[in-house]
């Protein structure tokens, strides 16, 4: 399934469109197989063994996972040490990345930033590295097919949004859709971390709109505020992942007003785990 459909929903009495990336694949859906569209489109014997790093909640890292699966690819992935508990979970994107035979690589924190400075210094022809979250100039023609769906979809409003964690998809959408409104938030680090990783990738452009978030949010960690966007939008009819968008939609319900085409980024198959962290924290009744 390539094609996603788009949802409508009612959110605290505003219409909102949703195009659904979460339906395409249980593992590989959302931005990240945008993302990968073309390593998806390459030949199995082009590559042998894939190399990506960053933290063990990563929904890129479960693609890229389900992907070297279906292609036959090696897949080695690097992070910091983890904790036992982490690694004995039977559930999350780790366990399933694992799973599906991803081979994974503790480095100790003081060499970490060096070591994978250095990746690309090692690698052979049939050895490919993706960048954390998937950061690549290779996204730019999955963005562009999912430009092309949403022109196709003739829809009357002419506002996007979707959260950025590198802002890569951000970024490609905006400069494929020059006539759209494009809307993001940080959700990993501040408004100036996020231009520097877009910037490294292309000039901004002007159709792309940063909202700056309510307030400083940690990665990952839970806050009862996103909980209760989720669970209204659970209601509306669709889950959406608790990485991302709640921080997305907490910064378009405050500062935006008009009709928004909302691009789902997939990465439920995380909720597991994060439900379980605000059952810890006392957050879940």
């Amino acid at each position: 399934m390539n094609n996603s459909p788009i949802s409508k929903i009612l959110l605290e009495r505003r219409d909102f469109y949703v195009k659904r990336d979460d339906l395409i694949d249980p593992f590989l859906a959302g931005n990240k197989y945008r993302k990968l569209y073309t390593l998806l489109k390459t030949p199995s014997n082009k590559l042998s063994k894939i190399i990506s790093y960053g933290g063990t909640q990563s929904n890129a890292m479960l693609a890229i996972a389900a992907m070297c699966k279906n292609k036959g690819w090696d897949f080695e992935y690097y992070t910091k040490p983890l904790s036992q508990t982490q690694k004995t979970h039977s559930h999350g994107n780790y366990f399933h990345s694992i799973n599906l035979g991803m081979k994974h690589v503790e480095i100790d924190e003081t060499f970490y930033k060096d070591f994978i400075a250095s990746l690309s210094l090692t690698i052979d022809a049939t050895t490919f590295i993706i960048d954390q979250g998937g950061a690549v100039e290779e996204a730019k023609k999955g963005l562009e097919v999912l430009a092309e769906e949403i022109r196709e979809a003739c829809l009357e409003l002419r506002s996007l949004a979707t959260p950025s964690g590198t802002g890569t998809t951000a970024l490609f959408l905006a400069l494929a859709l020059p006539e759209f409104k494009i809307y993001t938030t940080p959700c990993v680090g501040d408004v100036n971390y996020l231009k520097e990783q877009m910037q490294a990738l292309h000039k901004i452009p002007k159709n792309l709109i940063i909202l700056e978030p309510t307030k400083k949010h940690h990665f990952a960690k839970p806050y009862p505020e996103f909980l209760e966007i989720y669970k209204k939008l659970l209601a509306s009819g669709i889950e959406f992942d608790l990485l991302y968008a709640p921080g997305m939609w907490e910064a378009l319900l405050s500062q935006t007003d008009e009709e928004i085409l909302y691009i789902h980024s997939g990465g439920v198959s995380g909720n597991e785990s994060m439900l379980k962290r605000y059952e810890q924290k006392g957050y879940v009744n």
